[in-house]
């Protein structure tokens, strides 16, 4: 494992739970480096469509994970992902790329392959680390880890209402299933399945807004003097 360099909190949880949302929001406000480890995946998946790579190509895609240059906006463009120097920010939020996320990050060698790209994103003054098993397996030695979670219903009327206001057709039945079965695949999977880590502050925001969640976030990293 790399050497520590900077304090670092992991934000991990289910599709739909939020972390995004709060993870950029608190990076912002410990004015703190991020890392959305979801658009690695979704970028890996991305780019193996437009390489026209084979589903089940684990090779293939560890390779693209390994080569692929990725960028990602700061300040105001914090949403921003870029691929090989083009914007894929709307693409790879697509409910295909989710769900190629899910597959290509069952992949032991696709993992690996972006392990320790995602550990160099640890600089200081410090690190938001927004995923799935950011406070498992990538960040274990993280000083604050919390998992976001909400109930499958909310989860699935957010998404809902995040692709209605891009104006893209969604079936709220329809994402409800696709989340069931992202959440069964990803914690059931054997490579770094979605599990709380031991150590991690358990949120649920089913019935919370988003600031309520923010500064719950922003206290317990001040209990453990992460920031003032």
């Amino acid at each position: 494992m790399s050497a520590v360099r900077a304090p670092i909190v992991t934000i991990d949880g289910p599709s739909g739970s939020g972390k995004g949302t709060i993870s950029r929001a608190v990076a912002r406000i410990a004015g703190w480096h991020l890392l959305d480890s979801g658009a690695l995946y979704r970028l890996v998946a991305l780019a193996g469509l437009e390489h026209k790579l084979e589903l089940d190509d684990v090779a293939g895609h560890a390779r693209l994970a390994a080569a692929m240059s990725v960028r990602f906006g700061t300040g105001p463009d914090a949403e921003q992902v870029l691929l090989e120097g083009r914007d894929v920010t709307g693409a790879i939020r697509s409910e295909e790329m989710g769900q190629g996320a899910s597959r290509v990050a069952a992949w032991p060698a696709v993992r690996q392959a972006l392990l320790e790209r995602q550990r160099a994103f640890a600089e200081p003054p410090g690190l938001v680390a927004d995923g799935r098993d950011m406070g498992t397996v990538v960040f274990p030695q993280a000083q604050l880890k919390i998992f976001l979670t909400a109930s499958p219903e909310e989860r699935a009327r957010r998404r809902y209402k995040q692709l209605k206001e891009k104006g893209s057709g969604a079936s709220l039945s329809a994402l409800s299933r696709e989340i069931a079965e992202r959440d069964a695949r990803d914690s059931s999977r054997a490579v770094a399945p979605l599990v709380p880590a031991a150590d991690a502050a358990l949120i649920d925001s089913t019935g919370l807004g988003i600031e309520a969640v923010i500064e719950r976030v922003i206290e317990l990293g001040r209990r453990r003097a992460l920031w003032a």
